[in-house]
C-alpha cells in the first residue's frame, strides 16, 4: 500500500496523520513547526491528541511517485508551497478549502498546473478534533483521474468513510463557499438576529453556492451532498467553525479567532468571480464588504433586506436572473 505524506502540521493535517496512522497507514507528517513537538509529540494545533510515534515527523518534503501526498497547507498558500517544492507524488490531494485570491482558482487547478500529478480534493463536513479522536465522519474524495477508487480505500478507515465523486469543480466551490455562508451566519448570531434569520441565510446561501457552482461548470447534485449541505450544515451551526466563529465576532459577539479564516479570502475572491461569471452573490457581497470594512452591519442589513421579491428553488440554478 501506498505511503502518505500529510504536507501541513496544522490541526486538519494532523488529524488526518492520526487518523490514518490509527488505521495501520504509513504515515510521515511534514511541517515547519515539527521541532517544537517531536519530543512531547503534543501538537498545540491539535490538543488533546498525541501525535503517535509511529508517524514520522519531517520538515523537509520528500516523497516519490508511490507516495499519496494529503497536501493541508491554506489554500493562499499552496500556490507558492507547490512552486518552491515541487513534488512528483503519485497523486497529490488538495485538503484545503477555498478559492486562491490572486487567480482565482481552486486547488486542483493549481495541482493541475504546477505538478505532474493526478489530483483530487479531500472536503466535507468535519472538525479536525473529531477525525484526530477516531469519531464517525464522512468526506468525499473528488477526481476526474483513475485514481479515484485506490485514493477512497487508501484514506478510508473504519471511522473516516469516503465517498467518491467525478467532480472536483463542485466539491472545492462547496467546501469554500460555505465557509462565506458561514460568516453571515456567524455575524447574523452576533448581532443578535435569531435562529429564523440563520435559517434564512443559509437556505438563500445554498441557492447562490448552487448558482455559481453551476455557473463554473459543476454538477448541483455536489453541492446537495456531503461536499456542500453536509458541510453548510456543520460549519453554520456550531462554534468549533473558525469561519464562523470569524462572522461572530464581526456581529459583536467574542473576538475574531487567530487561526486561518478562509472564508474571509474566499469572499473577496468568490465576489470578483461572480462578477465575471454574471451570477449575482448578495450575502457573498455582504460578508466581502463587512470583511473589507466598506459596509457597516446595519448597511448590509438594509441592502440584502431591501432586495426586490422574487421566486424560490424553481430558478435556483439560474445565473441569467437577478436575484
Amino acid at each position: 500500500m501506498s505511503k502518505i505524506t500529510v504536507a501541513g502540521a496544522g490541526a486538519f493535517g494532523s488529524a488526518l496523520a492520526v487518523a490514518l496512522d490509527m488505521a495501520g497507514r504509513e504515515v510521515t507528517l511534514v511541517g515547519r513547526n515539527v521541532d517544537a513537538f517531536r519530543s512531547s509529540r503534543d501538537n498545540p494545533r491539535l490538543k488533546g491528541v498525541p501525535i503517535p510515534e509511529s508517524i514520522t515527523l519531517a520538515t523537509e518534503l520528500n516523497v516519490t511517485r508511490d507516495d499519496i501526498l494529503l497536501l493541508a497547507v491554506p489554500m493562499q498558500a499552496l500556490s507558492g508551497y507547490l512552486e518552491q517544492t515541487r513534488p512528483t507524488p503519485k497523486a497529490a490531494v488538495a485538503c484545503s478549502k477555498g478559492v486562491d485570491l490572486a487567480s482565482g482558482r481552486g486547488p486542483t487547478a493549481i495541482i493541475d498546473d504546477l505538478l505532474d500529478a493526478p489530483s483530487a480534493i479531500l472536503t466535507g463536513p468535519s472538525f479536525a478534533a473529531d477525525i484526530a479522536r477516531g469519531l464517525p465522519t464522512a468526506l468525499v474524495i473528488a477526481t476526474r483521474s483513475d485514481t479515484g477508487a485506490d485514493l477512497q480505500e487508501t484514506l478510508s478507515t473504519d471511522t473516516l468513510r469516503l465517498y467518491l465523486s467525478d467532480d472536483p469543480i463542485g466539491a472545492e466551490l462547496g467546501g469554500a463557499l460555505k465557509n462565506v455562508i458561514a460568516i453571515a451566519c456567524g455575524i447574523c448570531i452576533g448581532a443578535g438576529l435569531g435562529e429564523s434569520a440563520r435559517a434564512a441565510l443559509m437556505t438563500r446561501g445554498m441557492a447562490e453556492m448552487l448558482r455559481m457552482a453551476v455557473a463554473m461548470g459543476a454538477k448541483p447534485e455536489t453541492l446537495a451532498g456531503l461536499a456542500g449541505f453536509g458541510d453548510l450544515a456543520l460549519t453554520c451551526t456550531s462554534a468549533q467553525s473558525r469561519n464562523f466563529s470569524f462572522g461572530l465576532s464581526l456581529g459583536g459577539k467574542g473576538p475574531a479567532p487567530t487561526a486561518t479564516t478562509e472564508g474571509r479570502h474566499t469572499a473577496r475572491a468568490i465576489v470578483k468571480l461572480a462578477e465575471t461569471k454574471g451570477v449575482d452573490m448578495p450575502i457573498a457581497k455582504m460578508v466581502a464588504g463587512m470583511v473589507e470594512g466598506d459596509l457597516t452591519l446595519q448597511q448590509a442589513l438594509s441592502l440584502l433586506l431591501s432586495r426586490p421579491l422574487t421566486k424560490e428553488w424553481p430558478y435556483a440554478y439560474r445565473t441569467d436572473l437577478h436575484r
